[in-house]
């Protein structure tokens, strides 16, 4: 009898829901973007909403369309408005296979899918721009990588890209803003978890990279930057994830912000913590990359570099000595200001078809104020 009732109760569902209308111009692919955006699982979304995980595949298929109701409810719990679902403005995705992420153990397949989400979501942004300003043309280095690329040649092609981006001897000033220079879109991801660090995408119109907001320390936000630059310089073909890969772009960053032959001269060959301070502040590196560098460089022994390393490690992150606020990037909130509109959230939010508040979250990413939307009052009387 409870089967009967249960068939029955959910036919009832099933003819309400038709008769609520069926969303005409529902775009699947926006559906799998918030979803990705949200984290969320399909098996999450669809008890939520009241349909079947089947079902949401099907929406994000393009198999069927969701209907109003249930629109509304994929809306609600995805944190989106219904508009984000209109067809009209594809964002295009980027091969997760392309994303070279940290570490692809520490993360979860679904963290790592959030974070290149927001990623689309900011080209998305950025390609809505550049159809009004002159945006820096891409001039990543082009460089001969070898086929036997180790950490040498890496170090190698870190002291290429320097020549390549117009750099002289000595520090590198503003290592995010060098590389907006040459075309990159950067941005940074305030909602990060602690796993997702910094990560890096060619596949767009405009490589991209996206540093962790959680780092709020200057060395370390440098290094990552260098760090991703060695991806995109030398990585177009490699599988990410690996440690090789990930050891290799180490070493290009450490030798893009500090050449060997540069800084070795500098380098104290005993523990000498007041002069490694004295270098994080002219180099603008972390102790623990100037530690691995006196190492690397045959400036400290093994007792010296262990020893080192156990006080690195009892004090921690942040490290001592702080050396000023994480380089932020600018590109984006000064493309803004030539536009000169008076409501830029709700003029990218046009040109995009993405929600005010999304557009808030990428501007502030990419280092700009959050525009908020104005609100309009009709202060005429009428008697």
């Amino acid at each position: 009898m409870s089967d009967i009732l249960d068939l029955s109760a959910a036919r009832d569902r099933a003819r309400r829901r038709r008769a609520a209308g069926v969303a005409s111009d529902f775009d699947p692919s926006r559906l799998t973007l918030a979803r990705r955006l949200a984290g969320l699982q399909r098996t999450r979304i669809a008890a939520a909403v009241g349909v079947t995980p089947a079902a949401v595949t099907q929406y994000e298929k393009g198999v069927s369309r969701p209907t109003l109701p249930v629109l509304h409810g994929l809306a609600e719990v995805l944190g989106v408005p219904p508009e984000f679902f209109r067809a009209g403005n594809p964002v295009p995705a980027l091969a997760s296979d392309g994303a070279h992420f940290r570490s692809l153990r520490a993360t979860t397949s679904l963290e790592r899918e959030t974070a290149l989400a927001f990623a689309e979501l900011a080209l998305a942004v950025f390609d809505a721009v550049e159809r009004y300003v002159e945006l820096p043309a891409v001039r990543v280095p082009d460089l001969d990588v070898p086929p036997d690329l180790g950490t040498s040649e890496a170090r190698n092609l870190a002291r290429e890209a320097r020549q390549a981006m117009g750099l002289g001897a000595g520090p590198v000033p503003n290592v995010v803003r060098l590389l907006e220079a040459y075309g990159v879109a950067v941005v940074q991801l305030n909602e990060a978890s602690e796993r997702v660090d910094a990560f890096s995408h060619q596949g767009g119109r405009r490589p991209v990279i996206v540093l962790s907001s959680l780092k709020g320390d200057k060395a370390r936000r440098r290094f990552d930057a260098a760090h991703e630059l060695g991806h995109l310089v030398m990585h177009h073909d490699t599988e990410p994830g690996s440690r090789l890969v990930e050891d290799q772009a180490h070493a290009f960053a450490a030798e893009f912000l500090a050449p060997s032959d540069q800084i070795g001269p500098e380098l104290p060959t005993r523990l000498d913590w007041p002069t490694l301070h004295e270098l994080k502040r002219r180099w603008g590196m972390s102790l623990k990359a100037l530690v691995f560098q006196s190492h690397k460089l045959d400036r400290f022994g093994e007792t010296t570099y262990k020893r080192a390393m156990k006080q690195l490690s009892v004090w921690g992150l942040p490290e001592p000595g702080p050396i000023g606020p994480p380089e932020a990037p600018v590109l984006l909130p000064r493309a803004l200001e030539l536009l000169d509109e008076p409501d830029t959230a709700r003029w990218l939010a046009r040109q995009t078809g993405l929600p005010i508040e999304i557009v808030a979250r990428i501007v502030e990413a990419a280092g700009g104020e959050a525009p908020r939307p104005a609100v309009q009052l009709d202060i005429s009387l009428t008697t």
